[in-house]
């Protein structure tokens, strides 16, 4: 390990050991990972040598302790509050969004809440490489308000009446949101996407319990390493679409969790033993939604956010309300594997059935008006 007290030297050094090509890159340690990483929060580095930095960890293959290195130094950057509950459910959707589907995860919240389950949603208004619609675009459409301080985002949680809210990365990690511009021109995703989601910026006075989702074989294990490291109590990781919570509504799937830090485990989850008979995987985009266009992008799917985050609040409004569809399917599916994985509920079917009785008595909906 290079020992420096100077981030620019410490930069140089750890750039010219993992830029050096597949064949001769060499891995860094976790402590010189978390202080490179941390010297770009901070501003101390050239921009130039944050993104090689960044690029070079992805293109050789972040180790663990190379992950688990940057997730401390955004933790650190991270303002942190205590709730007065004693557990949280974090709910950790990707911060890039969605793009091909409408969200139904930001109202899972509210279900989980009038379930006595306390929740946080957290993320961004805009990041690469999808710049889809995310949490704060469908509840700042439904009314919700999606600016609140960290202090003023516990203290709903503590609230009999509401029990749920959402915390934006803006306000919890203002250092980390300040490099959307720089992670936009990067292009490709790198580590701080892996990692952003495991903040953690609202604990439990007890325990605090990560729901996150992957789409690829392999983030299941480096998500419950890094969710062990971060001090998860138990972490729930959904195969879901888009690489959300919310698995497909018409295909088993495979999650994995784990209890008290101990090793993950799998299971799978099909959605007809639950009573969910769906047609498609999740909620389908209105056909009469406006089209954009973003010039040079060629990967992203081009959905006009705006329009497409109202259409989202719609439908998550009506499904609290009771209205029956691929948005209540979603909640349904995913509000009683939280619910049974919590050990609320003694098998899934009964944690479905929970939920669809508070979706059909209207009284979540109460929670976000």
């Amino acid at each position: 390990m290079t020992q420096t007290d100077d981030p620019k030297l410490l930069m140089r050094s750890i750039i010219q050991r993992i830029a050096t090509g597949p064949e001769l890159s060499k891995d860094i340690s976790l402590d010189e990972t978390r202080a490179g990483m941390r010297a770009i929060l901070d501003g101390t580095v050239d921009p130039v040598q944050a993104g090689i930095f960044l690029i070079a960890l992805r293109m050789k293959r972040e180790t663990d302790d190379e992950m688990k290195g940057v997730l401390d130094a955004i933790r650190e950057a991270t303002g942190h509050v205590v709730a007065d509950v004693d557990e949280v459910v974090d709910i950790a959707d990707p911060y890039d969004g969605y793009n091909r589907c409408l969200p139904a995860a930001p109202f899972l919240m509210p279900v989980l809440a009038e379930c006595g389950v306390t929740s946080i949603s957290h993320g961004a208004h805009a990041v690469g490489p999808k710049f889809g619609v995310t949490h704060r675009h469908v509840l700042e459409a439904a009314g919700v308000p999606v600016d609140l301080t960290p202090v003023e985002a516990a203290e709903r949680l503590a609230d009999p009446e509401l029990g749920w809210s959402y915390v934006d990365q803006r306000a919890f990690c203002a250092p980390l949101h300040h490099l959307v511009d720089l992670r936009s021109t990067i292009v490709k995703r790198q580590v701080i996407t892996t990692t952003e989601v495991l903040a953690r910026p609202i604990h439990g006075r007890r325990h605090t319990h990560l729901v996150t989702g992957y789409v690829h074989k392999p983030y299941p294990r480096i998500y419950a390493m890094l969710a062990r490291h971060a001090g998860f109590d138990s972490a729930l990781l959904i195969r879901g679409v888009e690489g959300g919570v919310i698995p497909s509504l018409r295909q088993q799937g495979v999650c994995f969790s784990y209890q008290h830090h101990s090793e993950e485990q799998s299971f799978e989850i099909d959605p007809t033993a639950l009573g969910i008979e769906q047609t498609v995987r999740s909620v389908p985009l209105p056909e009469d939604l406006p089209q954009t266009t973003r010039p040079g992008d060629e990967i992203a799917v081009a959905v006009d956010v705006e329009a497409t985050a109202q259409a989202a609040a719609e439908a998550g409004l009506a499904a609290l309300d009771g209205a029956k569809g691929p948005t209540y399917d979603s909640l349904v599916c995913t509000g009683a594997l939280i619910l049974w994985h919590l050990g609320r509920a003694r098998s899934l079917e009964v944690a479905a059935d929970r939920v669809r009785d508070v979706l059909d008595s209207g009284r979540a909906a109460r929670r976000v008006r």
